[in-house]
């Protein structure tokens, strides 16, 4: 582990990886702290450790904590994958200290309280201090995305290089080691280049751009489309259907995202087009589960309690409408999905609705 203010750079291969096989890899073992031991997390923070890195998972409740060093494993989010050398904390002392790279994994929601209560033993971090956010969300109170909301709650004189982290990811493959690719958004370039080090493998490979928003937004958004491809499959409207939903869907957060200031080559690469597809018609997706559940005609509060897992897409709709009325963005896709969780619209009549509007050119 690294003490001290120290640079970005040094790496090189780690043991074991052959010249050419990874392009940039770091020279030995990171301390990093994983923050939210849902199954986001708790994947992050395995395949981090499998890594070889001195890996710390935080836990906000701490029976949870007990129940993850008792059986070895997440059994509630993510069974069947064992932690491995994950270290399992209750408290913030003891898993930030030391920490070079904190990863944020708590729902977008609840982040701000988090980053605040993690605030107050920052100065445990690590010199790098460096944040990387996988939590999927715009804060509904402020519409502002998770980078702001942790630059708002963190010291500003040690809060250190702030990253996002996108791209076509369930937990549970990159848990078991299936080969995963995704994005880390992040101003620094040379910060988001050791990120990119230290969360590379044979398994994982990431690749960086300076957009931070793009990817925030990719992620926060397509889960809100996903909820609509559910209802296309549930309700049993075909796939046709449902390829022209992505299609026009990632058009929607395209636009809404770039008037927002990100960039359109970030929709369409991992944090966008990626991640959409993958949440659209993988059987592994929260938000798509649970429009399969909304197109099939139940109510959405049975859902969520029947789940027990957050679906992003439920608050991320209320954020997505609330910015496209803010900045006069079109969106009918994301404004119907609203409409149908929060006005008591049927998947029917939004179907309808949708299919009989005027007609115009594609890219308008």
């Amino acid at each position: 582990m690294r003490t001290g203010a120290e640079p970005w750079g040094a790496t090189t291969r780690p043991r074991g990886i052959k010249k050419g096989m990874l392009a940039a890899m770091v020279d030995e073992p990171s301390s990093i702290a994983v923050l939210g031991a849902g199954s986001w997390g708790t994947a992050l923070a395995i395949a981090c450790a499998r890594q070889g890195h001195d890996t710390r998972l935080w836990c906000r409740r701490s029976e949870q904590a007990e129940a993850l060093r008792r059986d070895g494993e997440n059994r509630r989010y993510l069974a069947g994958h064992p932690l491995g050398s994950v270290e399992v904390h209750d408290e913030f002392a003891g898993a930030l200290r030391g920490a070079e790279l904190v990863i944020w994994v708590v729902p977008s929601h609840g982040l701000r309280d988090t980053a605040r209560a993690a605030a107050a033993h920052w100065e445990l971090v690590g010199g790098r201090r460096a944040s990387l956010i996988a939590a999927k969300g715009v804060e509904i109170d402020t519409l502002e995305p998770m980078a702001e909301v942790l630059r708002a709650c963190l010291p500003a004189a040690s809060t250190g290089a702030v990253a996002a982290l996108g791209g076509p990811s369930f937990a549970a493959e990159v848990a078991a080691g299936q080969p995963t690719a995704v994005v880390i958004g992040c101003k620094d370039e040379a910060a988001a280049r050791w990120m990119q080090a230290v969360l590379s493998d044979e398994t994982l490979r990431a690749y960086h751009t300076e957009d931070v928003l793009g990817v925030e937004l990719g992620g926060a958004f397509k889960n809100v489309i996903a909820l609509a491809a559910g209802m296309i499959d549930g309700a049993g409207l075909g796939l046709n259907a449902r390829a022209g939903l992505i299609t026009r869907g990632l058009h929607e957060i395209r636009r809404l995202a770039e008037v927002l200031g990100a960039r359109a080559d970030t929709l369409a690469g991992l944090a966008g087009m990626g991640d959409l597809v993958l949440t659209c018609t993988g059987g592994l997706s929260r938000n798509r589960r649970v429009g399969v559940a909304l197109g099939e005609g139940r109510q959405l509060q049975e859902i969520l309690d029947e789940m027990g897992m957050v679906a992003e897409g439920v608050k991320n709709a209320r954020s997505a409408h609330l910015l496209a009325q803010r900045h006069g963005v079109e969106m009918p896709i994301v404004e119907t999905v609203h409409a149908i969780l929060y006005d008591g619209l049927s998947v029917r009549e939004a179907v309808a609705a949708l299919m009989g509007r005027g007609l115009k050119a594609e890219r308008r």
